[in-house]
């Protein structure tokens, strides 16, 4: 197979000579060296690039394509080396001109409550202006991206979406890519002696009347060993010690094993389905990825990349497999197939981002139009505990049982959901096409614990987006509660707590005595707990309005009738960069008494690992005036997550009447300006240079404004080949 030449408008490789000069021995060496890595595993036969070939394909204008890897400091591209040089080897045997660079891949697990985390998000711009600044500085025409974790793959697909419309607004060839996600990493196993330990660790709990911390030890014994369950067992351990239960030296033992027994030593992506795992679910419902190498156990061998790579063949030179086209086509098909998978929360910023960057008018409610075109099914059967994590799936599609996003594609159209089967892919063909080969496509030929199914969970699934009468928008990933804690939260009456950043709420939560510290300060005054027993308890009422203040508070705490909205302002993308309140979360998701009565709700995103009522990408943020910064400890709020509502209560006797005029008020006008203050000098904390000030807000992507005014594209119901 030989690749037809580029029709490019201007060849700078024919018409200037100092890039022929220059790049030539970046190709050879690039392929040498390929040959070396691979050694007995090389299938190119005789080597043939000279340095004088390769000069005559550039001459030629033979496609330029860009191998993207990641930096192998992220447990994602340890194994790039391999990936990168077997896709070398076949570029240059189907007639093409490789080349390669990797950016920076912030790895969020260990970025996760630190500063680090402040330039998360920001990286995922940072990563789209890196390549394009490299693909125009070189003049590629296209690229082969192994895909990571965390902000990577969707800063990628939104750069080369970016380049890709102002490639074609200059009446250049379009853009052509194909991704290669990375292995699912298989997840940790708790050594037997540090079962052993741990559940010692337990006896002594139990025996110390500590049966809470016991508890909440065995539950998070339960899950596969990966960073984030690390952060469970450490909330549990810092009660632990606080509580005598355990020493310092005994916890800090017991991290240490955890740690060194999580991450399988040739990497990956982790095996839950957070970030990483959902972007590359949604990259391939976008079109993007071939199957050959969507889901695997394994680094792609060389038959898989060939078959990902030998596919350039139909795309180039046609606008129609642009990347921005392929986003555009299949963005309901991405949005889809996130929702029924229960992807992350972070991904409702992203799948924006990717469509602006593409040049599209888009924002969140574009996205909430679409689930709401027909109701969702929960059709990922996804457990940490029961044996169906992402690397379970993979090896189902290594072993010919699943076909992956193609199985839960049909599944969705089984279901009877609308998916664009006339997109095209990176496979040179339509979704419909790829689906008339009906091998192992039905969920049902997994015979032992699917995880993609074909009757739904739940009749709804996803993340939700929210309104309310101090904010204009927010997301909850209601996939990330189970029908039981929905009940639980949903149409419940919440008293506030007030936390102006992260780091105060982490220190609280995890304070082993703080429901006591909050009855015995009184924190929440009387008639608040009374109005909250009335409305989420109204049978109780009556027994229980005559107890005393003490024994009201232990008895609604006990009964899970009391529901706290933990608030955390100040974490918005100006004031801080955006981070992940996922540690606040796991630490109330590791204490079975703040797990059921406790909901934060954040100007900060959330990880997809998440899990639980976490309520967040609130707009505005608090440093822009957002209500959120208005509110303070003792007030009311009205969480109706079904009616995907959140409103401040200002008064309840039967009836609940509203508080619509919070930012109209001289005591809270005064107590936010005292807060902003707060903001401005916690947010030098920052870099200059990494602050993201000059974007737009979460609702529409959190993107570079000169971005956002550019894309003026309407976007349509129909898939566009524009």
């Amino acid at each position: 197979m030989v690749f037809p030449l580029m029709q490019s408008r201007v060849n700078p490789y024919s018409d200037h000579v100092q890039g022929k000069a220059n790049e030539p021995i970046t190709v050879a060496g690039l392929l040498d060296n390929s040959k070396k890595i691979l050694g007995p595993l090389y299938e190119g036969g005789t080597p043939d690039w000279t340095l004088e070939e390769i000069i005559h394909r550039l001459e030629k204008d033979a496609p330029r394509i860009a191998i993207i890897g990641g930096s192998a400091d992220h447990p994602a591209h340890i194994m790039d080396y391999l990936t990168s040089s077997r896709a070398a080897i076949r570029i240059w045997q189907n007639g093409g001109v490789p080349f390669y660079f990797s950016t920076p891949v912030m790895c969020d697990g260990t970025a996760q409550s630190n500063q680090g985390m402040s330039y998360s998000l920001q990286s995922r711009n940072a990563v789209a202006q890196m390549i394009v600044n490299q693909l125009e500085a070189h003049s590629y025409h296209g690229a082969f991206v192994i895909q990571g974790c965390d902000k990577q793959p969707l800063g990628v697909v939104s750069g080369l979406a970016h380049l890709d419309t102002l490639r074609k607004s200059r009446g250049d060839a379009p853009f052509f890519a194909t991704f290669a996600p990375a292995h699912v990493l298989v997840g940790g196993t708790i050594p037997e002696d540090v079962v052993l330990k741990l559940n010692e660790v337990y006896d002594r709990a139990v025996a110390s009347g500590h049966e809470d911390i016991g508890d909440d030890l065995k539950d998070t014994m339960n899950y596969i060993l990966q960073c984030s369950s690390n952060t469970s067992f450490q909330g549990v351990f810092e009660r632990a010690v606080e509580k005598k239960v355990i020493s310092k030296d005994e916890h800090k033992y017991l991290e240490m094993r955890l740690a060194a027994a999580t991450c399988d030593s040739q990497g990956g992506v982790c095996a839950f389905n957070g970030t990483g795992n959902s972007s590359r679910h949604l990259v391939a419902g976008l079109g993007l990825v071939h199957p050959s190498v969507e889901l695997l156990t394994s680094p792609p061998d060389q038959q898989q990349v060939n078959a990902a790579v030998d596919a350039f063949e139909y795309m180039l030179n046609k606008p129609e497999f642009g990347v921005a086209a392929l986003v555009s086509q299949n963005i309901r098909n991405g949005v889809r197939i996130h929702s029924a998978s229960g992807g992350s929360t972070n991904l409702m910023m992203h799948m924006v981002s990717a469509m602006v960057y593409a040049g599209y008018e888009f924002s969140l409610f574009d996205i909430e139009s679409i689930l709401k075109e027909q109701p969702i099914p929960d059709l990922f059967n996804y457990s940490l505990t029961e044996g169906r994590d992402i690397f379970a799936l993979a090896m189902q599609c290594c072993n010919g049982e699943s076909r992956g996003m193609e199985s839960l594609f049909h599944e969705l159209l089984t279901n009877g959901i609308d998916m664009d089967v006339d997109a095209l892919t990176v496979t040179g063909t339509s979704w419909k096409a790829r689906l008339v080969y009906s091998d192992n496509l039905p969920a049902s030929n997994v015979k032992d614990n699917q995880v993609i199914l074909s009757s739904p969970r739940r009749a709804f699934s996803g993340v939700d987006v929210l309104r309310g009468n101090f904010f204009e928008s927010a997301v909850v990933k209601i996939s990330g509660m189970p029908t039981p804690q929905l009940d639980q939260f949903d149409n419940k009456l919440a008293a506030v707590v007030y936390f102006d950043n992260e780091d105060e709420a982490n220190a609280q939560l995890l304070d082993s005595t703080l429901m006591e510290r909050y009855k015995q300060s009184k924190v929440f005054k009387e008639h608040v707990l009374k109005t909250i027993v009335k409305y989420n308890a109204p049978e109780r009422f009556a027994e229980l309005n005559n107890l005393s203040y003490d024994e009201l508070f232990d008895e609604i705490v006990k009964l899970g009738i009391l529901k706290i909205a933990v608030i955390i302002a100040g974490q918005g993308p100006v004031a801080f960069g955006m981070p992940e309140m996922f540690t606040p979360m796991q630490h109330i998701n590791a204490n079975r008494t703040l797990k059921r009565i406790c909901t934060i709700i954040s100007d900060g995103r959330y990880s997809g690992v998440t899990y639980g009522a976490a309520i967040g990408h609130m707009t505005p943020e608090a440093f822009e005036d957002g209500g959120i910064g208005y509110l303070k400890t003792g007030d009311i709020l009205h969480l109706r997550l079904r009616e995907q509502r959140i409103d401040l209560v200002g008064h309840y006797d039967n009836e609940i009447s509203y508080d619509d005029t919070i930012k109209e008020k001289t005591d809270r006008i005064q107590l936010f300006d005292e807060r902003k203050q707060k903001m401005k000098t916690r947010q030098k904390l920052v870099a200059a240079v990494n602050r993201m000030v000059g974007h737009t807000d979460a609702s529409k992507g959190v993107v570079p404004i000169q971005v956002y005014e550019e894309a003026t594209k309407k976007f349509q119901k129909e898939h566009s080949l524009n």
